[in-house]
């Protein structure tokens, strides 16, 4: 039957390559757009990204555990012999993501609202679920540069705004691959999680704890105007009425017997306990100078400038709006110089040439002008990155005299201004007995500590201890 399946995958007219391969986990054929080893050397490539930035929690024995809980529910997969890497990612936003190759993130913030390693297990088993059914070979992959930074600076900063990572493998990895691939890998990681003799219903427990902190993000939301972000496998139904949902879970769990005996529902405070929460670090931000934590930069920002970041860019602009500076980044190959990078990409004729060499770190700058137009362009090599300048103003001259120095005073974050301060840690203790969440709100100094302590502990929206 798979071999009829195999005759029958035509490729249908496209620039793009189409194969067609066989899925482990159903074992069905799947039009595939884009080759396997291809998809892994993506993987691989926002790894080292990801590691090279520091995005990895600074605690060995958290990551021990949430890799040795992986590596059990991988022994029972479709794929047991394939590599897997569990990293929980120093970032308290609320999200999971696998990438391919086998590389499943869980971001720090999910692990302090869960309460067992059932929980836990669910989460992992979702991820590999979709590394086993290839559902990022199945979508429109595109490898370029841009677009693996754009995937790990979503990781990074857990923006929830993916406009800028539009039709990218970004916006599947942040915001889901849609309700039947998501359906998919509940069901396959249902069927793993029992195998490995942990408690199906506690993906459904973990995906309503997810929905929980989704309304409550929404509810604040709506109070500010901003946008918010969810984690990627949530529907548009809470799972206690999601009919298609519990039957795809629950029948995954009755097709065969588990490899392994049902362990007992086993609590993960005492890896969860001192665990970071919220931002692990406060930013010291000194007069007139813009801090990003995780990419380990700096550089100055006149008084009055704003600063924003996205996926794509950083943007720098004075009050006025006659005068900004962009700042983007691509990967820089190691036998090529910063001129000659430059030179390679700028469009329009170059004057003005300056060779940057600014706190260890070299680059090049230059006037490039096209149509009559000017721009101040930059590149500056960092951690092997190109970190791009564009600056331009109304008045060139005067926005030129601003611009440069901004790009001029870049430089690494010193290991003093990393470490200034600590987040905050959980901690368990025993609530007194007759204790409300508004007694225990009260001496807590966490921000609107009721809804927070509701969520952690599993009370929201209105519960008590």
């Amino acid at each position: 039957m798979h071999r009829l399946l195999l005759l029958l995958c035509v490729v249908i007219g496209s620039s793009q390559l189409v194969s067609c391969a066989v899925n482990p986990a159903t074992g069905g054929a799947n039009v595939v757009l884009a080759t396997s080893s291809a998809l892994d050397d993506i993987g691989l490539e926002m790894y080292e990204q990801l590691r090279q930035q520091g995005a990895f929690y600074d605690d060995p024995e958290v990551q021990a555990y949430v890799s040795g809980i992986g590596q059990s529910l991988v022994a029972v997969s479709d794929m047991p012999d394939a590599t897997f890497t569990f990293t929980v990612i120093d970032n308290p936003a609320i999200n999971a993501y696998a990438t391919p190759g086998g590389y499943v993130y869980v971001n720090r913030g999910l692990l302090a609202y869960l309460d067992t390693e059932d929980e836990l297990a669910g989460v992992l088993a979702h991820e590999i679920g979709h590394v086993t059914a290839r559902h990022s070979a199945r979508q429109k992959t595109a490898r370029t540069t841009s677009k693996v930074l754009s995937v790990t600076t979503l990781i990074l900063t857990g923006s929830g705004s993916l406009a800028g990572a539009a039709d990218t493998y970004g916006a599947q990895l942040i915001s889901g691959y849609g309700r039947e691939m998501e359906l998919e890998a509940d069901s396959l990681g249902a069927r793993y999680m029992h195998k490995a003799g942990y408690n199906t219903d506690a993906l459904l427990e973990v995906i309503g704890v997810l929905k929980d902190q989704e309304r409550y993000q929404r509810s604040k939301a709506g109070q500010t105007g901003e946008s918010i972000g969810s984690y990627h496998g949530l529907y548009s139904t809470h799972p206690k009425n999601d009919k298609r949902l519990q039957q795809v879970i629950r029948t995954a769990s009755q097709l065969e017997e588990p490899e392994k005996p049902l362990v007992p529902r086993k609590p993960i405070r005492h890896f969860l306990n001192g665990l970071v929460f919220g931002e692990s670090i406060q930013s010291k931000r000194e007069d007139n100078r813009f801090y990003h934590n995780k990419l380990g930069f700096t550089f100055m920002q006149p008084e009055g400038w704003t600063v924003s970041t996205s996926a794509e860019n950083i943007t720098a602009a004075d009050p006025s709006g006659a005068m900004s500076l962009t700042v983007s980044l691509s990967r820089m190959p190691a036998e090529q110089t910063p001129e000659a990078w430059l030179k390679s990409r700028a469009i329009g004729t170059l004057t003005d040439p300056k060779t940057l060499e600014q706190a260890g770190l070299t680059g090049y700058s230059a006037i490039a002008t096209a149509n009559g137009n000017h721009k101040r362009l930059a590149v500056i090599n960092f951690n092997g990155l190109a970190y791009q300048f564009e600056g331009a103003g109304a008045d060139f001259s005067s926005s030129d005299a601003i611009i440069m120095p901004i790009i001029e005073s870049f430089r690494p974050i010193h290991p003093t201004e990393k470490q200034v301060g600590q987040g905050r840690r959980i901690e368990f203790i025993q609530v007194p007995r007759g204790a409300s969440i508004a007694s225990l709100a009260a001496e807590s100094k966490l921000p609107d500590a009721e809804d927070q302590l509701r969520l952690i502990n599993g009370l929201y929206p209105d519960n008590e201890p």
